[in-house]
């Protein structure tokens, strides 16, 4: 049983962002209206899934979602547009590999 972050489309065009083990199912509440469904997408139907790709296990699904959640609404767009959108919120991705400093220790030694 994997974890999947997945995007939802409101009517008024709103991106909502979140984690299920089972998008369907969760879609389904959220189309619903009432109950388990997110509170923020009541009343703005019709709903459009729009990104659903597994990651693993719960914690990275969590890290994914909170960091696609503090996007900008421009920057999420510009996200679904790339034929791999989670690949470009890898946690190393844009950044130039760090050099390694030499600790203290190691600088007297030499």
């Amino acid at each position: 049983m994997g974890w999947t972050v997945y995007m939802v489309r409101a009517g008024n065009g709103a991106l909502y962002t979140g984690i299920a083990t089972d998008v369907a199912r969760r879609l389904a509440e959220h189309a619903a209206g009432a109950g388990r469904g997110a509170k923020s997408l009541r009343g703005k139907g019709p709903l459009a899934l729009v990104l659903a790709r597994p990651v693993g296990t719960r914690a990275e699904a969590l890290r994914l979602e909170g960091r696609i959640k503090r996007l900008p609404k421009a920057r999420k767009e510009a996200l679904l547009a790339l034929a791999d959108p989670l690949a470009a919120l890898a946690p190393d991705a844009g950044r130039a590999p760090r050099r390694r400093s030499r600790s203290p220790q190691t600088a007297r030694a030499s």
